[in-house]
């Protein structure tokens, strides 16, 4: 893993509010004091303005603001992952369990019964 993922990740961590973070002086220390859904609507306000980025980037637009947008989504999803208890190397094995599977297969695998194959 990357070693930047593992310091941020440490770093994020440090401001839970048990482990001392303080919500007056720490941004993440505060998403963490607010809990699940504050998390989680920033997660949807970051897929949502790289989406934008994307979209904008196809048409012409600058697509450094991709990647600055992606960075956005990445870090908020480890703040996601903190609130969980888990790690960004956890993702990255899941993604080496996943490696050479094909991805409508590994979706099946998980689909509860009864749902379309388009969900």
């Amino acid at each position: 893993m990357s070693d930047t993922l593992q310091r941020l990740a440490e770093v994020i961590e440090s401001r839970k509010p048990a482990n001392g973070g303080d919500p007056e002086k720490s941004y993440v220390a505060r998403l963490f004091a607010k809990g699940d859904d504050a998390i989680l609507k920033k997660i949807g306000e970051e897929a949502t303005e790289t989406v934008m980025a994307a979209k904008d980037a196809r048409a012409g637009g600058d697509k450094s603001k991709v990647l600055y947008e992606c960075a956005d989504l990445w870090f908020h999803s480890m703040v996601l992952l903190a609130q969980f208890d888990l790690k960004p190397q956890d993702v990255i094995a899941e993604l080496a369990r996943r490696e050479g599977v094909s991805g409508i297969e590994e979706k099946a695998s998980r689909k509860p019964a009864g749902r379309n194959a388009e969900d």
